[in-house]
């Protein structure tokens, strides 16, 4: 199946900017053109579009989306750098849970130096984070 710039973006739910931005940054090829110059793509652009989405809905970025596409588009050892790839992102994600809880307890802690009564002038939260050293 081919596609019109048009037609794709609406096949992988993006905008057709979106596709030529992609093109742009090498994270898809130069389509191939019609005689009157129109861009024409395969399914094989669908997919890598929609893999693009996916490991975007999974939290990596476009820098990170690239190198795991010269991962994929290699043919030796793409299982174990695609393996060591992922394992380090997973690495990633713990540190920010991590993080995330620490910044979670101490807002929670800030939240119960309030005694509720938001008419108070002198606020106790305010009053801790600018004591705060």
């Amino acid at each position: 199946m081919r596609y019109r710039v048009s037609e794709l973006a609406e096949k992988c739910n993006v905008n057709k900017e979106t596709i030529r931005y992609y093109e742009k940054i090498g994270l898809l090829s130069e389509p191939s053109r019609t005689d009157s110059g129109y861009r024409v793509y395969s399914n094989d652009t669908v997919n890598r579009i929609n893999f693009i989405k996916r490991m975007q809905d999974l939290g990596f970025s476009l820098t990170e989306i690239n190198k795991l596409l010269g991962i994929v588009d290699k043919d030796s050892d793409r299982c174990r750098d695609m393996y060591d790839f992922v394992s380090q992102k997973v690495n990633d994600v713990q540190d920010k849970i991590r993080d995330l809880k620490r910044i979670e307890h101490m807002l929670m802690n800030l939240k119960e130096c309030c005694p509720d009564e938001k008419s108070l002038h002198e606020c106790p939260i305010i009053e801790t984070l600018m004591n705060r050293k």
